[in-house]
């Protein structure tokens, strides 16, 4: 079938919207998702302007919501009419899969990031000709296609279109701290950038009990959010050195725990100094930087740990449905980061996410769609 796709035609084009894309066949264990609304991630950002590449032409997008249109026969769990959000595929059937560890999957690279199906297939061509896909989702569609496990259903009474943003950005933030860090209650965990990833972790240290909840930027506004939404102290970096603030604010000590959403050099190396013995960063931005650490003076008598995290090291169908339930019960107002844009204004929804003007972008796909 024909659909509409915000495509990419090459490294650091500008999103054209077409409507001459083929979707693929559906094939067994697939079902088609007529797309309300998807966010924007900096991810996104990093494919387009060629920080990461996959391929090009490409359809980016991987925070979709949508309604379930057809299922195939092998299709167990969602039926037409089902809401979900759509998230990364994990092949279920290596190790760590079968382990519960599907963003450790043998075959991520080869399922999300490798422009084609799982079987190596074309999901989108225009044409005749490949577009390559994104995470086997590709959501800045009309419709796509996916796997079985790459989909959450959510409930029917909630907003779809404020809902696609969990299946990456709150999901990988909150995931971060909820699955890797585990902060005991009574610990501290500092956050540096306050975009939605930072702010998903952010709440998430306030959720797991955390003593003192730091949120550290540069942008009076967001700092300001930080705080509605739980924060307990702010540091803005363009007054205040970081590690001295981190060290004021917690007794000399440092932070416990410090989640790194900014991926800029001179912030991550100050995030390990503003560590406490003992101390763990998890620095979770998709950069092409890096950063300069002495083992010895920076790691190893402090017994400080670096540790890489992949969307939260969730499982979606886990988590995304507690996110949801956090959210109902007002301890997770992840929306209050989030503003609407019409699917034509892509360029400039994901430019005032690029400039930070906008945390949390979200394309309206389906203008009619009503909740």
């Amino acid at each position: 079938m024909k659909i509409k796709a915000a495509v990419v035609a090459e490294k650091g084009a500008n999103f054209e919207i077409k409507d001459d894309i083929e979707l693929a066949e559906m094939q067994a264990d697939d079902i088609q998702v007529h797309m309300v609304a998807s966010g924007i991630c900096h991810s996104d950002e990093a494919l387009r302007k060629g920080d990461a590449v996959i391929d090009y032409p490409i359809i980016l997008g991987h925070e979709g919501a949508g309604i379930v249109e057809k299922v195939g026969p092998e299709v167990k769990n969602f039926k037409p009419g089902d809401h979900v959000v759509l998230s990364f595929y994990g092949c279920g059937n290596c190790i760590n899969c079968l382990k519960g560890e599907p963003t450790k999957c043998l075959n991520y690279a080869a399922n999300n990031l490798s422009g084609v199906r799982p079987d190596g297939s074309a999901h989108f061509t225009a044409n005749g000709e490949k577009v390559a896909d994104m995470f086997d989702q590709s959501s800045f569609t009309t419709t796509t296609v996916v796997r079985e496990r790459n989909a959450v259903k959510v409930p029917k009474d909630l907003d779809l279109r404020k809902l696609g943003p969990l299946g990456c950005g709150y999901v990988t933030g909150s995931g971060t701290v909820f699955n890797t860090l585990k902060p005991e209650p009574g610990s501290t965990i500092a956050v540096t950038g306050t975009g939605a990833v930072g702010l998903a972790a952010m709440m998430a240290g306030k959720i797991s009990g955390c003593l003192k909840v730091i949120a550290i930027d540069r942008v009076p506004e967001r700092l300001a959010l930080a705080k509605e939404l739980g924060a307990t102290d702010t540091i803005n970096t363009n007054e205040q050195d970081l590690v001295e603030a981190v060290q004021a604010l917690t007794d000399g000590k440092g932070a416990d725990y410090i989640v790194d959403t900014t991926g800029v050099t001179a912030i991550e190396e100050a995030a390990i100094k503003a560590l406490a013995q003992g101390g763990v960063l998890a620095p979770i931005a998709v950069t092409a930087n890096h950063i300069d650490i002495n083992t010895w003076d920076d790691l190893c008598p402090a017994d400080k740990t670096i540790v890489g995290v992949n969307m939260g090291d969730s499982v979606p169908q886990i988590d995304i449905p507690r996110l949801i339930e956090f959210y109902r019960q007002g301890m997770f107002d992840f929306d209050k980061t989030e503003k609407f844009y019409q699917f034509d204004e892509i360029n400039q929804a994901n430019a005032d996410s690029v400039s930070g003007k906008t945390i949390k972008p979200v394309l309206i796909i389906d203008p009619d769609y009503e909740p």
